[in-house]
């Protein structure tokens, strides 16, 4: 029996950030679309990407999880959180959760840091989709095995997007990036106070 290969369009933008959220947001539902996705997992720091994306979500089948910062990691919280019963009332979640690449060498392991700075050799956006997907099983919002679009970006807005199978963190080897959507061409790593391993 011959396998069929899949041919799909990958957009890269000419650059990262929140210039490129429409574009990605409308890119992630039109795949939800085509892929029979109803799950979209989406970071939003403040809530600005959350409002776009239900919007777009209007009329179709598809609900979303948000996942802002954990509590802590910005004081205050930036997500709006009169936003929380309105998107709950259009069927979507929005779930705070401990954000498992920033666990800086949490009981002296510096392998989520580690993690964090290969990722973002992709982009920072696609360590963020990564890590929202675990957050989102952890709490369980999405069901382990389930395929997602994951959304993230670089600071403020969004400008990567993939499909999944999701996973939790304890069972990370079940993750998989199916597909990239879209991601920027240049990207930059910010990682403070960084120390490389010695080996």
């Amino acid at each position: 029996m011959r396998r069929q290969n899949l041919e799909e369009k990958i957009i890269y933008f000419e650059k990262s950030g929140k210039i490129n959220t429409q574009e990605t947001l409308s890119l992630a539902v039109e795949r939800a679309k085509a892929r029979g996705i109803q799950k979209i997992i989406l970071a939003s720091t403040t809530g600005y990407t959350a409002r776009l994306l239900a919007d777009k979500l209007i009329g179709t089948n598809i609900t979303m999880v948000v996942i802002p910062h954990q509590y802590t990691q910005e004081r205050p919280q930036r997500f709006q959180l009169e936003l929380i019963p309105i998107l709950e009332r259009q069927g979507h979640s929005v779930h705070f959760s401990t954000m498992l690449f920033h666990t800086w060498d949490l009981y002296g392991v510096a392998i989520p840091r580690v993690m964090a700075v290969l990722l973002r050799t992709f982009c920072q956006g696609m360590k963020v989709c990564l890590e929202i997907t675990l957050m989102a099983v952890d709490g369980g919002c999405i069901a382990s095995g389930e395929k997602v679009v994951a959304i993230a970006g670089d600071g403020g807005g969004a400008d990567t997007a993939v499909t999944a199978l999701a996973a939790s963190s304890r069972d990370l080897p079940n993750l998989h990036i199916m597909e990239i959507i879209c991601k920027p061409v240049q990207t930059q790593q910010r990682v403070p106070n960084f120390v490389p391993l010695e080996g």
